[in-house]
């Protein structure tokens, strides 16, 4: 079995992805700021190293630690909404390091020590293949992301490497959660109308699921998609169609 790197491993869609590769018998290395969060996935094959990802120094150190990894998943991820006149210099600067400069380390860093046949992805948004009102930094970020994904496949394809992204829709996260609070500040609406608001944008009417995250996961990193290179999985519901 192969050994993968999951960022933002201690909660939501990243700890899913790390509970089911380790179910399949891979060793999982999950990272994140959080210890505590990180703690409470760690465990069995599970094993953890804290670490920020938009820091050069301290992905180095994870990789270090990690050891050569076949599958790196760069999963890490913010989401703020302003609208754009209300955009400080901070916010743009907290989308970019945490999504693409991120994005960027992990890959750089994963790419050095893996072999022939290895997978990196990116879980970016659909906000990576489209605009998002009150989201400008957050879209920037993502589509950073995109760019990256199609131009770094094109490197590595001869060496049997692919690279991909994962562009949900809304999620079932905290991250979520939190997008349906700032809703209900922003605009008054009670958290049913929010949440509501969110489900309504995706046209089966509600929520992905981080489980139908990692099953797109499970099947990048399979040999049955070796092929699959460069792209956009979008899982929004038929949102982007």
């Amino acid at each position: 079995m192969s050994r993968v790197l999951i960022t933002g491993g201690g909660s939501g869609t990243g700890a899913d992805m790390a509970r089911a590769f380790a179910g399949q018998g891979h060793e999982v290395i999950i990272t994140g700021r959080s210890a505590d969060r990180l703690a409470g996935v760690a465990g069995g094959r599970i094993r953890a190293v804290q670490g920020d990802v938009g820091d050069a120094d301290q992905v180095r150190a994870i990789f270090a630690e990690a050891g050569p990894c076949r599958i790196v998943i760069a999963n890490a991820g913010v989401a703020e909404a302003a609208p754009f006149s209300k955009i400080t210099a901070d916010h743009w600067h907290r989308m970019i390091a945490t999504n693409l400069t991120g994005t960027f380390l992990t890959f750089q860093q994963g790419l050095a020590q893996m072999g022939e046949g290895g997978r990196l992805i990116a879980i970016a948004s659909i906000a990576g293949v489209r605009g998002a009102a009150y989201a400008a930094a957050y879209a920037a970020s993502k589509h950073g992301v995109m760019g990256l994904v199609r131009s770094l496949a094109l490197e590595v394809a001869t060496k049997g490497i692919t690279v991909n992204a994962i562009c949900p829709g809304f999620l079932d996260t905290d991250m979520t959660r939190r997008s349906v609070a700032n809703i209900m500040e922003r605009t008054g609406r009670s958290e049913a109308e929010a949440l509501a608001s969110l489900n309504a944008r995706n046209p089966q009417g509600r929520l992905v699921r981080p489980a139908e995250v990692t099953a797109a996961t499970l099947w990048l990193a399979s040999d049955g998609a070796a092929s699959v290179n460069g792209q956009a999985i979008l899982l929004d519901g038929g949102e982007s169609a």
